[in-house]
């Protein structure tokens, strides 16, 4: 296999690679999170919050393209954080913290604005990827394809 061949990339490898990502995604929230006690801890917990839940939506749909990957993430965290309206997720987040965690405990309208923050980034990643792997598929544009065969003629 020549240096410059890559492996392609699979709904496996991305299954694979997505729980990592969320990993690596939870380890910089808790270090963002044991250096600042104030705004930026809040709102990027909020942001890494939506990046976790991308990485979940590719986890279990890995041929979603960029935009819906994203748009589903996002649509999932709003859904979230505006049933927090109901008073369900706070009853849920009082008798467990994976609840809490997984769910908040009150309505905030700026996180709204914060989702976006935590998957546009990585939307724009997936399509950068997404845009290497076709163009990596693709034969060169001086590469001439070769000639079909032409059929010979045997009545004359």
């Amino acid at each position: 296999m020549p240096a410059t061949a890559r492996m392609p990339i699979t709904a496996r490898t991305v299954r694979l690679l997505m729980p990592l990502a969320a990993l690596l995604v939870l380890g910089l929230a808790l270090l963002i999170r044991a250096v600042d006690d104030g705004a930026l801890r809040q709102y990027s917990g909020t942001a890494l919050y939506a990046s976790m839940v991308w990485a979940g939506v590719l986890f279990l749909w890995p041929r979603l393209a960029p935009v819906p990957a994203g748009a589903v993430a996002t649509g999932f965290c709003w859904l979230v954080e505006c049933a927090q309206l109901t008073g369900v997720p706070a009853e849920l987040s009082a008798r467990s913290l994976a609840a809490r965690l997984a769910l908040g405990v009150q309505f905030d309208p700026v996180d709204l604005a914060w989702y976006p923050v935590g998957v546009v980034p990585l939307v724009l990643l997936h399509h950068l990827v997404c845009a290497r792997a076709r163009t990596e598929r693709r034969p060169p544009r001086d590469v001439l394809p070769a000639p079909a065969s032409v059929p010979s003629d045997t009545r004359r």
